[in-house]
């Protein structure tokens, strides 16, 4: 009997010694295996995408809140600058002539995707790449621009967000009849602006509906804005149409205007801030932001054409009364309780 269980401890003993044995050796292994595999991870390089955005006004800077809006959009889909994408900006800074060749200078960089604004930018991008996913933003109308075949199934290599700028544009008209009652209306558009044709006819509809007397006053470039408000006549106020040239001598329209007197209305806050008097309108920066986030979802894996076209939920009616005393009107309490933001 103690034979037995003397020979049973010494087998135990020497399964125990085995097990231990083959223990450690698996953990070398797995040790091994573990250090093997952060080194291999090391050593792939991660890709690094390249986008280009590409404006037809004013030049994104660095810093800008233009370029804070795109630099959080991507960075919310674990996009950054520095590790994993660079930004190649490119501007034609009001002169339309330039956006084919800058379009040209994307491709040649082999960019991964262009966010383009405003419609002309996404028209010559469109027409000159079909396989480069694109995403615009700031466009009012992209179905009837044709960059789209419809919001909710752009098909093609484009799509992106829409400010549905043109639907605002009656109440634009009412609020600025609101500040400026008895006066005409005097609508400031850039004739070499593909779009303006369209503007115009919707700005004259919704003015005629609401009995108010347009004048349409055009210019061909930068240097014929002095010559534009020279020409207004009587008592009259200002409706801006939304252009990428008028957007980039925003400061030169709101200081001729407070000269002239003339109330204005614009679709984007970045003119009151300039000293323009009222905006009203879907927010910039967040749509820039908002065309960031398809961007990266599209570097991602997603198509452009499975991304439906995103509509804006809410816009800012912004007044500045500084300008309002300067003029020296006095926005009616309704008005002034409707506004999102006052500048004081």
């Amino acid at each position: 009997m103690g034979r037995r269980m003397v020979c049973a401890s010494m087998m135990e003993l020497a399964a125990a010694v085995v097990r231990l044995a083959i223990n450690r050796h698996i953990a070398v292994v797995g040790v091994c295996l573990v250090t093997w595999s952060l080194a291999a991870e090391a050593q792939q390089p991660t890709k690094v995408y390249r986008l280009g955005v590409l404006r037809a006004g004013d030049p994104t800077r660095p810093g800008d809140a233009i370029d804070r809006a795109i630099r959080q959009g991507l960075r919310q889909f674990g996009f950054e600058e520095g590790k994993n994408i660079t930004i190649e900006y490119r501007s034609a800074e009001g002169r339309y002539d330039r956006l084919p060749d800058l379009v040209d200078e994307l491709i040649r960089l082999r960019v991964d995707a262009i966010l383009a604004t405003p419609t002309i930018t996404a028209l010559a991008v469109k027409k000159r790449t079909s396989t480069i996913p694109v995403v615009f933003t700031s466009i009012p109308d992209p179905v009837g621009a044709g960059l789209v075949r419809s919001l909710s199934r752009p098909g093609g290599n484009l799509t992106g967000i829409t400010s549905i700028a043109h639907d605002l544009t009656a109440r634009r008209l009412q609020l600025l009849k609101a500040v400026a009652p008895g006066r005409n209306v005097t609508v400031l558009a850039n004739a070499g602006n593909p779009n303006a044709a369209s503007q115009l006819g919707e700005t004259k509809d919704a003015a005629r509906q609401l009995g108010l007397t347009v004048e349409v006053v055009e210019v061909k470039d930068q240097g014929g804005l002095d010559n534009a408000f020279i020409s207004t006549r009587g008592p009259t106020a200002l409706f801006v149409l939304t252009d990428p040239m008028f957007y980039a001598q925003r400061k030169q329209i709101t200081q001729l205007a407070l000269e002239r007197g003339l109330p204005t209305i614009f679709e984007l806050r970045e003119f009151v801030d300039a000293g323009g008097l009222m905006s009203y309108g879907a927010n910039v920066t967040e749509m820039f932001r908002q065309a960031a986030m398809y961007v990266a979802r599209i570097l991602r894996g997603a198509k452009p054409a499975d991304l439906p076209v995103e509509q804006p939920t809410r816009f800012e009616l912004v007044i500045n009364m500084k300008t309002a005393q300067a003029l020296m009107l006095t926005i009616p309490p309704p008005v002034l309780l409707q506004a999102d933001h006052v500048i004081q």
